[in-house]
């Protein structure tokens, strides 16, 4: 590397990130970085830092764009509090299979040990590892190999299994002066499978009767989920996709078969159990997607399983699968799409009634006076086919995974931002994310405590002049996934679960958002269509949803009744 003009060191990580293509940024400003801030300032023409309300939606908004770029999404926060807030967007990468890099400020290197203030200790905080936060934490402390560091970050966070990396930025390293110069954009080295192992596959899905494929996981392009698609069409497949990897696959496809997560549809449940062949390409296989390891039973199922994953770690971790292929998504794909069919497939009819299961899972009894389903075909039919949708965690999401078809990947991007992990308060930072730095529609749903958990990022929307965006937040006045459990586990005995929520659409329209209040069915389409009619204005709807009203599939009075005639009879 030859030298370059000499400059703090917080503006050389500045031009660092320029060099691996980052235009935005996300993150809440602190003392201890101020010389990369001053960074952003002296390269504003080149890239944006979005300055959030809150760590926890700053780190949301990283993953979001992560998951939408493929790239690493990029997260600055101050120490201490600010790395503690942070935490849950990390956490989410590291379960969602995301890249991402967290850059925290960091004490000076000689107040270091002293519990100075908001000092922490990440390595242990963030600590790498199978049950971690962190795929890589590492520290700088020399101005002069900044760019190594970014560069290995960038590489441990694409490599493999996609995830999360946390760079320590020590304050008085950041005041450094230093020449090094940057280094170039990081390609991340993809493995491939063998054509051993790919005869191998080929062999056991010939003999298959009853094969199903879940797709899932970290790592996925256009061109690898176009890949999988020519896959299943030549050979006939059903393909599921794995807990809110809904994307992976165009839903409105004859080979569709469904998602497998919560609230999977009941037939398509037991076809994973009846499957004689499971092909697992990229899913972890995690709780979520095998129904709490009872779909695929934990450590050797019944089903013959061919289990395809970057991480090699993570095969062999849960299951005894009878093939492992350890290969990235962008090479595992193509390669299967070059498989040859048998000439007879005595599966074909299995995946029609497959398909013919899901069509008519989306199937529902209307609800009075407001219908989460035809909401969300509302929401389907009117907005622009490739629209984005985001959510956090509740059960109103059940809606928006049953009702609504997703496209592909390769059709029109990302569709469908959401936490496998679970976290409360992804859906409107991700929204907002995907509204700054993309030109579609954007829709977030969101329930009533999930919304609050970071409603204030609505002032980072509006700020920033996002477009295009809708909020919708159905407000039944519970926890209602707690609720739910409460009722199903403790009959009548509600504690904590009950909400105490503000006026959503004054909320919104205090933040400079426009607002409509919906409680009927038959307001709904108007109310979108207003908001579609002002693409240059975020709008968000408030529903007022009936607490009773619980999931897709029940009521929470119905969830109570059988509880109490299951304890009656225990």
């Amino acid at each position: 590397m030859s030298p370059t003009t000499s400059r703090l060191a917080g503006h050389a990580l500045v031009e660092a990130l320029i060099a691996q293509g980052v235009t935005d940024v996300f993150g809440v400003p602190g003392e201890s970085y101020l010389a990369v801030l001053d960074g952003f300032h002296e390269h504003r023409e080149q890239i944006r830092f979005i300055a959030c309300r809150q760590e926890g939606g700053a780190a949301f908004m990283a993953e979001a764009q992560g998951k939408l770029t493929g790239r690493p999404g990029i997260c600055f926060v101050t120490r201490g509090p600010g790395a503690t807030n942070a935490s849950i967007g990390l956490h989410t990468a590291f379960q969602d299979s995301t890249p991402m890099i967290l850059f925290i400020g960091q004490v000076a290197s000689e107040q270091r040990d002293r519990e100075a203030f908001q000092e922490l200790d990440y390595r242990q905080m963030f600590g790498p590892g199978t049950l971690g936060m962190a795929k890589w934490v590492g520290e700088v402390q020399d101005a002069d190999r900044l760019p190594e560091y970014v560069a290995r970050a960038f590489h441990t966070a694409l490599q493999g299994r996609p995830g999360p990396v946390v760079l320590v930025l020590p304050e008085d390293m950041l005041t450094r002066a230093t020449s090094v110069p940057v280094l170039p954009r990081v390609r991340a080295a993809e493995a491939a499978p063998t054509p051993a192992a790919l005869a191998e596959l080929r062999e056991r899905l010939s003999a298959a009767k009853r094969p199903l494929v879940i797709a899932g996981g970290g790592g996925w392009t256009a061109q690898s989920t176009a890949a999988l698609q020519r896959f299943a069409e030549a050979w006939q497949l059903p393909v599921g996709c794995a807990f809110r990897f809904q994307d992976l696959f165009d839903n409105s496809h004859p080979n569709y078969a469904g998602d497998v997560g919560i609230g999977i549809n009941p037939k398509l449940a037991a076809r994973v159990r009846e499957a004689d062949l499971i092909l697992a390409l990229g899913p972890r296989l995690g709780e979520m997607t095998t129904g709490g390891y009872t779909l695929l039973q934990a450590p050797r199922p019944q089903q013959q399983l061919i289990h395809i994953h970057a991480g090699a770690e993570e095969l062999g971790r849960v299951y005894a699968a009878d093939l492992m292929i350890n290969a990235s998504m962008g090479c595992a794909a193509p390669a299967l799409a070059e498989l040859s069919p048998p000439e007879a497939m005595p599966w074909a009819a299995w995946t029609r009634s497959a398909n013919a299961d899901y069509a008519a899972n989306r199937q529902s009894t209307p609800v009075s006076p407001l219908d989460m389903a035809e909401v969300v075909r509302q929401l389907s039919t009117r907005l622009p086919v490739g629209t984005l949708f985001t959510n956090g965690a509740g059960n109103y999401s059940g809606w928006l995974h049953r009702f609504h078809a997703y496209t592909a990947l390769h059709q029109h991007g990302r569709s469908q931002l959401a936490p496998t992990s679970g976290a409360m308060g992804y859906g409107l930072p991700a929204a907002v994310a995907a509204a700054l730095i993309q030109q579609r529609w954007v829709v977030n749903i969101a329930g009533d405590g999930d919304f609050l958990m970071n409603g204030q990022e609505l002032a980072t929307a509006t700020g920033y002049g996002a477009r295009r965006l809708i909020s919708v937040v159905v407000d039944n006045g519970t926890y209602g996934t707690i609720r739910m459990h409460q009722e199903r586990e403790y009959p009548g005995r509600v504690s904590g679960s009950d909400l105490f929520n503000p006026d959503f659409a004054a909320l919104a329209q205090a933040y400079g958002w426009r607002a409509a209040r919906v409680a009927r069915t038959e307001d709904f389409e108007s109310a979108l269509c207003e908001a579609l009619a002002h693409p240059e204005q975020p709008t968000l709807l408030h529903l007022k949803l009936d607490a009773d009203v619980s999931t897709s599939r029940s009521t929470l009075s119905a969830i109570r009744e059988a509880a109490r005639q299951r304890l009656a009879g225990s």
